[in-house]
């Protein structure tokens, strides 16, 4: 029986997959339906699990959250997100591997932990409560379109 997946204070960082999806000039995100982090956008994507291949979590992970079926690409970008707790002891800590993706199916709806699902254009971006470092991403994954 598998253990409960304790994502606060883990024992070692946790392996993380996003995906960067495009379409017409514009990005998809997700907003956050849970805790950590609840209400901001960020990409689409989470945790690996154990015996998963890297893309194989990204397929399953964008499915759960868009309902959309993808096809992954290149990584684009390695992200390191250590959110650490008021004494300074590391909270949270994932590695992110964020994928340029394609979609190949499904229709976009929020699914899963994500409350909303929405494309944005590089100027909507700006208004938004993005989670750290993910706006930067965005605009260089933007710059090399």
């Amino acid at each position: 029986m598998p253990k409960k997946d304790n994502r606060r204070y883990p024992q070692r960082p946790i392996l993380g997959v996003g995906a960067l999806i495009f379409r017409r000039g514009k990005i998809l995100l997700v907003e956050r339906g849970n805790e950590p982090l609840k209400g901001y956008w960020s990409l689409p994507g989470g945790a690996l699990e154990t015996g998963e291949r890297l893309v194989d979590g990204l397929k399953r992970e964008v499915m759960e959250e868009t309902n959309l079926i993808v096809e992954p690409g290149p990584v684009f970008e390695i992200f390191e997100r250590i959110m650490p707790d008021r004494k300074g002891n590391a909270e949270y800590h994932y590695v992110l591997l964020d994928y340029i993706c394609k979609v190949k199916g499904g229709e976009l709806r929020a699914a899963s932990d994500s409350s909303d699902a929405r494309w944005f254009t590089r100027r909507q971006l700006k208004g938004l409560l993005l989670t750290e470092g993910t706006l930067a991403v965005i605009e260089r994954a933007f710059d090399s379109l």
